[in-house]
């Protein structure tokens, strides 16, 4: 293993084991709160909606399925020292260029998809104010703004602000519809309904599930935890951030079995399914439920825009730097480097332009493939480095590791698939 590649910790090859405790949670918190984003609380609310408490099943899976994920790449950057992109581009060419087509088009698409979600809430919320365009461009700029000139600790405080706010609004809203607790412990057994099959792998692999996995490690670094010593710490962290995730997920599943199941009401998908939502609280609670949820919307979509800003723009500058290391020069942080600022720029200004134009047939499909194989991706690659000499013989996957990334990859395979058939070709 070349030196360059590895981070330098300033520590021995075996470093005592830190323990694990609460006052080290950080890097856990961002992941969850940047992974669940206003798509999955709508699809959460559908699937309730749908078949009431039936899958709750899926949900607790999909949150087990991701903490495999996180803390695979948590364990391959503290087990070895070096970054996943390192990982992956000793897999071959083949990564580098999978992974330079990805993150270029998809931060296109994303970036305008991020801005329009935090506008939403903001233009319900302030109706009348300014327009939903100039609402997302506002967005997209304060979040510019906030990542270029802030370092991980205090981006990591924002965020656990946002996601406090996430859960007492979720929590709140699942303790004021009331929901039947019987029928909810019932939802645990694994029962699929007719026609529920699609719904059941989107809440298995959808929730939480996107590049912010990836970018775990990288949190993980920024954070300090930069060897095996903070394994313990890092296991103990993943656990909290998937299991806010699931409290998330549960709570929107109950409102959607609770409110819309029980009365037959229909939300759109897309995050314009939350405003119906917002409608429908204000017609059963009052406007200041209605307005508290709009609240949660907004605080859910902005921490997943300064995640992805944060957190891609982290792997994109190392990616670039293991090919250009002129471009950050030794003793400068990733977060203040040319490659992790062009990238910056790149999530916000040429997005903007989606803003006011349709999308391109040829682009949304092309996002759509290449975002479709990133999960099948990451599992299967994840499996394939942690099983090789690539990885210290002590922190090599063991049975249920590889049993839950062999899952987790048939699974996305299947999604990935079902994905790429439903694009308008």
């Amino acid at each position: 293993m070349a030196e360059s590649t590895r981070i330098d910790t300033g520590e021995s090859e075996n470093p005592r084991q830190r323990r694990a405790h609460w006052r080290h949670i950080g890097p856990g918190v961002v992941v969850a709160a940047t992974g669940v984003g206003a798509g999955d609380l709508v699809a959460t609310l559908i699937a309730g909606a749908k078949f009431g408490y039936t899958l709750l099943w899926a949900a607790v899976i999909g949150c087990l399925v991701k903490i495999s994920l996180a803390e695979a790449a948590g364990r391959w950057h503290l087990a070895t020292g070096r970054t996943l992109f390192d990982g992956w581009r000793s897999l071959g060419p083949w990564t580098t260029v999978y992974f330079a087509g990805y993150v270029v088009v998809w931060g296109f698409v994303y970036g305008a998809a991020a801005m329009s979600s935090s506008a939403l809430p903001l233009a319900a919320l302030f109706p009348d104010t300014l327009d939903l365009k100039v609402w997302a461009v506002l967005c997209a700029l304060v979040g510019l703004v906030f990542v270029w000139f802030n370092r991980y600790a205090v981006f990591e405080k924002v965020m656990a602000v946002l996601v406090g706010v996430m859960f007492v609004v979720t929590v709140y809203l699942a303790v004021r519809v009331a929901p039947n607790l019987g029928s909810a412990l019932a939802g645990l057994a694994p029962v699929l309904p007719g026609g529920s099959l699609v719904y059941t792998l989107g809440l298995i692999g959808g929730v939480g599930g996107t590049i912010t996995l990836a970018a775990y490690g990288y949190w993980v670094n920024a954070k300090g935890w930069t060897d095996a010593g903070w394994m313990k710490v890092m296991r103990l962290d993943n656990r909290v951030a998937y299991l806010t995730t699931g409290v998330f997920v549960v709570a929107m599943l109950f409102v959607g079995a609770e409110l819309l199941h029980s009365s037959g009401v229909a939300i759109a998908k897309g995050d314009r399914g939350l405003l119906d939502l917002s409608g429908i609280l204000a017609d059963r609670y009052g406007a200041v439920t209605a307005k508290l949820f709009l609240v949660g919307f907004f605080a859910t979509s902005f921490t997943s825009l300064i995640g992805v800003w944060h957190g891609v723009s982290l792997m994109f500058a190392d990616f670039v730097t293991k090919y250009r290391p002129s471009l950050t020069p030794a003793g400068t942080s990733r977060e203040k480097s040319l490659p992790f600022r062009a990238y910056l720029l790149w999530l916000t200004f040429p997005p903007i332009s989606l803003l006011f134009l349709d999308q391109p047939f040829a682009l949304v499909v092309g996002y759509g493939v290449i975002g479709a194989f990133f999960m099948p991706f990451l599992a299967l690659t994840l499996l394939w480095l942690l099983n090789s000499a690539r990885t210290p013989a002590a922190w090599r996957n063991g049975p249920l590791s590889n049993g839950m990334l062999a899952s987790a990859g048939l699974l996305f395979v299947v999604l990935c698939v079902q994905q790429v058939r439903e694009l308008p070709w």
